[in-house]
């Protein structure tokens, strides 16, 4: 068996925008998907043929069920994944424009997924010698939530797992759309691998690119900056910087595409090791080649629309690899 990649957070139902027809001013329908980012992140490793675990909560309704079918359908492995009937799943609807891109409307305040508490996780999820855990910045919205997130990351780093993070800022999801930019910094510091937008780096500091610095400096190996359809560029400790070209492609839907790059990225992390110490030895050239296919799994997923339905398997994944290099 391969090396597991566990995604902790939100599944949830996306509804996605068909555009906007009728009558005056607009009647806009809308089609049931299942999403939430570490979901998808989950959904993106099994397609590439990892093992790949979600670990999270949804209600114990009609679309909590949907959303456990359909990973399991995907080869997402969801023995980790809890149900409550405490709260409902969480939903989104997501309106597009006439270039692919995104508005969020969520409906989450509180959903099942924000209930998952600390004592939920279980030290024998962890119990494999090599692993990836990964969170996003979503279960950071509220203490209890937050308390949650953190307690697997340390059990994630007791057990030498590499630990994951995407910042995937959503400033609609936090009280008044007030982010908590200390404490979205504090759990990047625990991160080995940092996924984050530069949009989403000018939303939590006034220096950027000083972050950076500064989360290298206290032992964060890679971090991964994107900007749009514009290269890539990465950091590291050990090589200094680099970038990754984007290639254009025509974008249909980009719901998925931060969580297909994030997928290939976490995919081959395992694939070449699974584990700290490995992930501090790639060389540049081995580090460049992981983003790329990365890149290559982001580009492939925006060509199609919805999340599950546009995450790469592997020969579409190699098929745009192919016209990077």
């Amino acid at each position: 068996m391969t090396t597991k990649v566990m995604a902790f957070g939100e599944a949830l139902i996306d509804f996605l925008s068909n555009g906007v027809t009728g009558l005056e001013g607009g009647l806009e329908s809308f089609t049931k998907f299942p999403g939430g980012a570490p979901a998808n992140v989950a959904v993106a490793v099994a397609r590439l043929g990892g093992n790949s675990h979600f670990a999270g909560q949804v209600g114990d309704d009609a679309f909590g069920h949907f959303l456990q079918a359909s990973l399991a359908s995907y080869g997402v492995q969801t023995d980790t994944m809890l149900m409550t009937k405490a709260a409902k799943t969480a939903l989104a609807f997501v309106s597009l424009d006439n270039t692919g891109e995104r508005s969020f409307e969520f409906y989450r305040n509180p959903s099942a997924d924000m209930l998952f508490r600390a004592e939920d996780f279980k030290a024998e999820w962890f119990k494999e010698p090599k692993g990836v855990f990964h969170t996003c910045s979503n279960t950071l919205t509220d203490a209890n939530i937050t308390a949650a997130t953190m307690a697997g990351v340390e059990l994630a780093k007791a057990a030498h797992w590499i630990v994951s993070i995407d910042v995937n800022l959503r400033i609609n999801l936090w009280p008044e759309h007030q982010v908590d930019c200390q404490r979205i910094i504090d759990w990047m510091a625990q991160g080995d691998v940092i996924k984050a937008s530069l949009e989403e780096l000018e939303v939590i500091a006034d220096e950027p690119f000083a972050l950076i610095d500064q989360l290298l400096s206290k032992g964060v190996s890679l971090f991964v900056l994107t900007d749009g359809p514009n290269a890539v560029r990465y950091f590291t400790a050990a090589h200094g910087q680099g970038e990754v070209a984007a290639p254009r492609v025509e974008a249909v839907d980009t719901t998925a595409a931060g969580d297909a790059f994030v997928g290939g990225l976490l995919y081959q992390l395992a694939e070449r090791g699974g584990d700290r110490e490995t992930l501090q030895q790639f060389s540049q050239v081995e580090l460049e080649a992981i983003i790329r296919f990365a890149v290559s799994c982001g580009a492939e997923s925006v060509t199609k629309a919805g999340a599950y339905p546009s995450l790469p398997d592997m020969a579409q994944a190699k098929a745009r690899l192919a016209t990077l290099v």
